[in-house]
C-alpha cells in the first residue's frame, strides 16, 4: 500500500478554503478530468475512423474513476514521473487484450494532462464568476443602501473631502465587473483542448488529428485552437494571474474594512455574532477576522503569482521542469481566489455601518475636510491663487489652535479685508459631493448589466460518456 495522500496542513485554507475549488483540484478530480480526456479521445477516433467504434465503447466503459486502482496508479506515477502511462495501464486491464493498444493512441501524456487541465480551469473559472456574481449584488445592494450616507474621502491615509459611502463602495462594484468581463474574456484562451502528439506535429495521428481534436473538443465542452500549447503557457499564466488579481480586489475591500473599523474612526465593522473575533485574554476584543483572512489569501496569491511568468519560459516544445511549477501553483491560485471571494462576501452582507459616527469625524481636525470646498466657492470671485493661499492660511491657524476652519477662515480674511468676499452660510460636506451619489446609481446599473460566464458545466465524470 502506497501512504495516503497529504498536502502541509494550511489553516488558512482550514478556517476559509472554498470547498468547491478544493474537489475540482483534488486528487480525484485530476483523475476524473484525465479519464474524460481519454474517453473523448477514444470516441473522437471511432468517429474518424480510427479504431471502431465497438472499441471505442469498450474503452469509455472502463474509462470510470471506479475501476482505477488508485494505490497502483501514483505507485506507477512516482517512477514514470507522470501519471499517465499508469492511468492507461488501469483502464486497459478492465479490456480485453485485443484492445490494449488502442488507448491513448497517437497522444502524448500531456495532451491528456492539459486536456484535463483545461477541463479544470474551465469549472474554476464558472465557480469564480458565480462567487464574483454573488459578491457583486452583495455590494451593489450596499452601494444603493448607503449612496447618500456622507462621509470622509481620504487620501494618503487623510482626510480629504466629503464622499459618500455608497461611492466608497461603487469604485469597488465596477472593478469586480471588470474582473467578471475578465474572466468572460479570458475563457475561449483558456479553456482549450491538447491533442497534438509528442513533439506538437499530430504526426502519430495524421491527416485525421484536427478531425479528431474538433471531435474531442465539442464533446468536452472545450474550445478547439489548431496550434499546440505545450510549451506555451500563457493561457495557464493568465488564469493564475486572473485568480491574483480578483484575490487583490478583495483585499482592497477588506483593508478599508479593517482602517475604517480602527477604534479611533469606528465608521464601519464586521458582521457580529457572539464571540466573533474574540480575543483569548481581552474581554472587549472583536477583531476583523474576514478582512485579516482575506489579506493573508492575498499576500499568498501575490508571491504565488511571481512564478506565473517562469511557466512561460518553457523552450521548444516540452518544458524541462516549468510544466511541473504550475502543478504546484494553479491550484493553490485558484483556492486562493474563490476563499477570498467567499469570505468577502460574508464581509459585505454582514457589514455594520455607522453613519452618525461617518458624520461625527468630518467634524474631526476643525473641519478642515471642508478646505478645498471653502477654497473653490473663494476662488469665483478672488481666484484659484489667493483664494488656496487664504484657505491654506486658516487650515494652518485651525491645526495650530485647534478652533474651527469656518472661524479661522473668516479671521483671516478679515486681515487681509476680504471678508465681504466670503460666502455666508458656508458651503456644507452635503453640498459637496459632486457625482458620488450619481456614480453610485450609475455603477449599480452598469453591475446588473454585466453579463455572467456562460458554461455548459456538467459532472466532468459524464463529460464524453453524454454524448456517447
Amino acid at each position: 500500500m502506497t501512504a495516503p495522500f497529504r498536502s502541509p496542513f494550511s489553516l488558512l485554507t482550514q478556517l476559509v478554503g472554498d470547498q468547491e475549488q478544493l474537489g475540482i483540484f483534488a486528487p480525484d478530480g485530476c483523475l476524473e478530468s484525465w479519464l474524460a480526456a481519454e474517453r473523448a479521445l477514444a470516441l473522437g477516433q471511432a468517429a474518424s475512423g480510427v479504431i471502431e467504434v465497438a472499441d471505442a465503447e469498450a474503452i469509455v466503459a472502463a474509462a470510470c474513476a471506479g475501476n482505477i486502482d488508485h494505490d497502483r496508479l501514483w505507485a506507477k506515477a512516482r517512477t514514470v514521473g507522470y501519471p499517465i502511462v499508469g492511468l492507461v495501464r488501469e483502464i486497459e486491464r478492465n479490456l480485453s487484450d485485443s484492445l490494449v493498444g488502442r488507448v491513448h493512441f497517437g497522444a502524448t501524456t500531456q495532451d491528456i494532462m492539459d486536456t484535463g487541465l483545461a477541463l479544470q480551469l474551465s469549472r474554476s473559472l464558472s465557480a469564480l464568476d458565480r462567487r464574483l456574481g454573488d459578491l457583486g449584488d452583495a455590494i451593489a445592494e450596499q452601494t444603493r443602501r448607503y449612496a447618500h450616507t456622507v462621509m470622509a474621502a481620504r487620501t494618503h491615509a487623510q482626510q480629504a473631502v466629503p464622499t459618500t459611502f455608497g461611492a466608497t463602495l461603487a469604485t469597488l462594484l465596477a472593478q469586480f465587473a471588470r474582473h467578471r468581463r475578465r474572466l468572460a474574456q479570458a475563457h475561449p484562451r483558456i479553456a482549450v483542448v491538447s491533442l497534438f502528439g509528442a513533439g506538437g506535429t499530430s504526426a502519430a495521428l495524421g491527416e485525421r488529428a484536427g478531425q479528431i481534436r474538433a471531435d474531442m473538443a465539442e464533446r468536452l465542452n472545450l474550445y478547439d485552437t489548431e496550434m499546440p500549447w505545450h510549451a506555451d503557457r500563457d493561457g495557464v499564466a493568465e488564469f493564475g494571474w486572473l485568480c491574483a488579481t480578483i484575490t487583490a480586489a478583495c483585499a482592497k475591500l477588506a483593508r478599508n474594512v479593517v482602517d475604517l473599523s480602527r477604534t479611533e474612526i469606528g465608521e464601519v465593522s464586521e458582521p457580529y455574532v457572539s464571540h466573533r473575533g474574540a480575543s483569548s485574554t481581552m474581554p472587549q476584543k472583536v477583531n476583523p477576522i474576514s478582512s485579516e483572512a482575506i489579506i493573508g489569501l492575498s499576500g499568498a496569491a501575490g508571491a504565488l503569482s511571481s512564478s506565473l511568468l517562469r511557466l512561460q519560459e518553457a523552450g521548444h516544445e516540452r518544458a524541462a521542469g516549468e510544466w511541473q511549477i504550475e502543478w504546484h501553483v494553479i491550484p493553490q491560485l485558484a483556492v486562493l481566489a474563490g476563499s477570498a471571494l467567499g469570505e468577502a462576501l460574508t464581509l459585505v452582507r454582514g457589514l455594520r455601518v455607522d453613519p452618525d459616527r461617518m458624520r461625527t469625524n468630518l467634524l474631526l481636525g476643525g473641519g478642515t475636510i471642508m478646505a478645498e470646498a471653502q477654497m473653490m466657492r473663494l476662488a469665483e470671485t478672488m481666484g484659484h491663487d489667493r483664494a488656496h493661499a487664504l484657505v491654506y492660511e486658516a487650515a494652518a491657524r485651525t491645526r495650530q489652535r485647534g478652533i474651527a476652519l469656518t472661524h479661522s477662515l473668516r479671521e483671516v480674511a478679515e486681515e487681509q479685508n476680504v471678508l465681504h468676499l466670503v460666502p455666508d452660510p458656508l458651503i456644507t460636506a452635503d453640498d459637496y459631493l459632486g457625482q458620488a451619489v450619481q456614480n453610485c446609481a450609475r455603477t449599480v446599473n452598469a453591475w446588473q448589466q454585466t453579463p455572467a460566464l456562460k458554461v455548459h458545466d456538467i459532472a466532468i465524470s459524464e463529460l464524453a460518456r453524454e454524448r456517447h
